[in-house]
């Protein structure tokens, strides 16, 4: 563990100056130890007097050239430009937004001309400053942009301190692209530790498993797709246990707990824990990761979040009962600046929702239905398309799962299953039927069965893209699925 100038467990009342906002802890760690390394790519290291002198040399730029108070980053950066200019952003006293390269031309088109068009940043001092705008997708297609400022990710960097412990002071190996706002959290969180971050232009498991080896004490921030390929490629190169990894943090979409002992296994000396949030959120819950955990558990809410289960938070419902989930965090995010849409978060005297739905059992275990923009009704009976994704899941054959709803006379909608086999497997749908029965009400139950015959299609964030599913259903030819009878 890094010698941090101040205690832990630590809140942000008790930091001092410089490490309550996000970027300054640079300078400090310049100053303290500038010899030691602060960011390394497939290519290029940097000291952190290095990168600190690179910063302040783009922080001037931007100062010289009077940029808008808030900066919209080339999308064609590659991972570490994208970092040195985003602190650079901040350094030069401005709010930097990170958007997604792989947007088409009409969106980039569309969030450039608001970012652009956005008034001066709220006048706040210190630590409530704005510093960030991320985007997250919305139902209509376009991203909604959400603002933080400074206190919200200094706080979050403190709560992970406070619940995994020591550990999270480690080096971070964060190797994904810095618009995936879980990677740029992940990448700063290192800096601002002073343990530094290893971050990658490109994902390459063989190039995680050298950093992991490379780097005692790494903290590895992954998606479950890359912990996939991380535990194949492995595989192949029969690799033997590493256990220079102090900790392995899952989040961005669901981890397939039956993989736990086979990563348990490689990354051995490491914790593995799963969190659930989301981009307003920041951190709501965790849970160490267990095969054996019930499925649709995401864990205990973090030491600074309350949770509150119903329409809303002035209402709450009684213990096991499913409900909208309402958050209250000082984590929280500070508004949307671009493309609000009905899938936008409620707010209610503090306590904020992003529409997903879950209940929470006697020992305040969460447990998650669902997002509300997902559900379907069939026969008049609410069905969470991600419980029954998790029971298909959780069959050894299938390898990817996507439930929707189409249109039915009889039942207003009909539940849908699209599944990937795991290669050799050959289960007949009578088997995944009974399957699915064994542990789901008749009505959660899929009535129509399709395979996937091509790569599983999924988001920049590695989720399933269940929006182009979707649409092939629709499609007149439905080229990658098989009717499945």
């Amino acid at each position: 563990m890094n010698d941090l100038p101040f205690a832990l467990p630590c809140s942000v009342d008790e930091l001092p100056e410089v490490f309550r906002q996000v970027h300054l802890p640079l300078g400090y760690w310049a100053h303290e130890r500038p010899q030691a390394l602060a960011l390394a790519s497939e290519t290029r290291q940097w000291t952190f007097a290095e990168l600190h002198a690179r910063v302040m040399r783009r922080a001037r730029a931007h100062a010289q050239a009077q940029a808008a108070s808030t900066v919209l980053l080339p999308p064609r950066l590659g991972t570490v430009d994208t970092l040195v200019e985003f602190l650079a952003v901040l350094a030069s006293g401005r709010c930097a937004a990170i958007g997604d390269p792989a947007w088409p031309p009409e969106v980039q088109a569309g969030v450039r001309a608001s970012i652009a068009a956005l008034p001066p940043a709220p006048q706040a001092a210190g630590d409530l400053k704005p510093f960030y705008i991320g985007f997250t997708s919305g139902t209509s297609g376009q991203p909604k942009g959400f603002r933080r400022h400074h206190r919200s990710w200094t706080q979050s960097f403190c709560a992970a301190l406070r619940d995994w412990g020591g550990a999270a002071c480690g080096p971070m190996i964060a190797p994904g692209r810095m618009h995936h706002s879980l990677f740029l959290f992940a990448a700063l969180m290192g800096l601002w530790t002073g343990a530094g971050a290893v971050v990658q232009e490109h994902f390459s498991a063989q190039r995680t498993w050298a950093d992991l080896v490379a780097h005692p004490g790494a903290v590895l921030v992954g998606v479950p797709s890359q912990l996939l390929v991380l535990l194949a490629f492995a595989h192949r190169r029969r690799h033997a246990g590493c256990a220079t990894a102090a900790l392995v943090l899952i989040s961005g979409a669901r981890w397939m707990r039956e993989h736990t002992p086979r990563l348990r296994q490689l990354l051995t000396g490491a914790r593995i824990i799963e969190f659930y949030g989301a981009s307003e959120t920041s951190f709501v819950a965790w849970m160490a990761a267990d095969p054996n955990a019930p499925g649709q558990a995401v864990g205990h809410a973090f030491s600074n979040v309350s949770l509150c289960i119903g329409d809303s938070p002035q209402r709450p419902l009684p213990t096991g009962t499913p409900g909208r989930i309402w958050v209250r965090s000082a984590m929280q995010f500070m508004d949307y600046v671009h493309a609000k849409d009905g899938s936008a978060a409620l707010c209610d005297e503090g306590w904020l929702s992003v529409r997903d739905v879950g209940w929470l059992d006697a020992d305040g275990l969460l447990h998650l239905r669902g997002r509300e923009s997902r559900m379907l009704v069939t026969a008049g009976r609410n069905v969470f398309p991600e419980e029954v994704e998790t029971r298909l899941m959780q069959h050894p054959a299938v390898a990817q799962a996507s439930v929707l709803g189409l249109p039915d006379e009889l039942r207003g909608q009909c539940v849908h299953a699209v599944v990937q086999l795991r290669a050799g497997s050959h289960p007949t749908v009578d088997e995944l039927a009974r399957w699915c029965r064994l542990a789901l009400e008749a009505c959660k139950c899929p009535r129509h069965w399709w395979r996937w015959t091509r790569e599983w299609p999924q988001t920049r964030s590695g989720k399933t893209d269940h929006a182009a599913i979707a649409r092939l259903l629709w499609a007149d030819e439905p080229g990658g699925l098989d009717p499945w009878r």
